[in-house]
């Protein structure tokens, strides 16, 4: 059974109150975001430039979905690049009520398929801060390896913070 699709505009007012519902639990590993990015609104718009990304090829934005079908988090592709780089990073979160039980896992199982055997992508990236070690684990379970620290690397929670880089280069044969 998936548990990524391809997200909607349909997705945008479930998209709004999971990110509503789960504004403190997500603060501590995102950018501060503006109030109109809770709303319905702001999701469409998100939503909507996510699907012009993907038209030209630069992002894959899915949803992840819960065992009866419903929309738990969201997991992205990012900046696709391709000719002889051929890689992207990848972004992912889930709701608080279905964190810990192996969804985030599975979508990015899912997720890394869909860009080594559908995209034809060579190289999967993504990074944590120091002390997401749930993260680091999703990423370990599916084979991603540690291959450095960037200091200050993304602007979340309102501060410049250092991220562990971690990649999966896809097997050859």
């Amino acid at each position: 059974m998936k548990i990524t699709r391809l997200v909607t505009s349909e997705d945008a007012p479930i998209l709004a109150e999971l990110l509503r519902v789960n504004r403190e639990f997500l603060a501590p590993w995102e950018p501060i975001r503006s109030e109109d990015y809770f709303t319905a609104d702001g999701q469409h718009a998100v939503i909507g430039a996510d699907l012009r990304q993907h038209e030209q090829g630069s992002k894959l934005p899915h949803v992840i979905l819960d065992d009866s079908g419903r929309v738990i988090g969201r997991i992205t592709l990012n900046g696709i690049v391709r000719g002889p780089f051929q890689s992207c990073a990848m972004g992912y979160w889930v709701g608080a009520g279905h964190n810990g039980r192996g969804f985030a896992t599975r979508a990015v199982r899912e997720i890394v398929r869909v860009a080594f055997e559908v995209l034809g992508l060579h190289r999967v990236q993504a990074e944590t801060l120091l002390h997401n070690v749930r993260s680091q684990r999703v990423l370990e379970r599916n084979g991603f390896v540690r291959y450095g620290m960037a200091p200050e690397y993304l602007n979340i929670a309102g501060r410049w913070q250092d991220h562990l880089m971690y990649q999966l280069v896809r097997p050859s044969g």
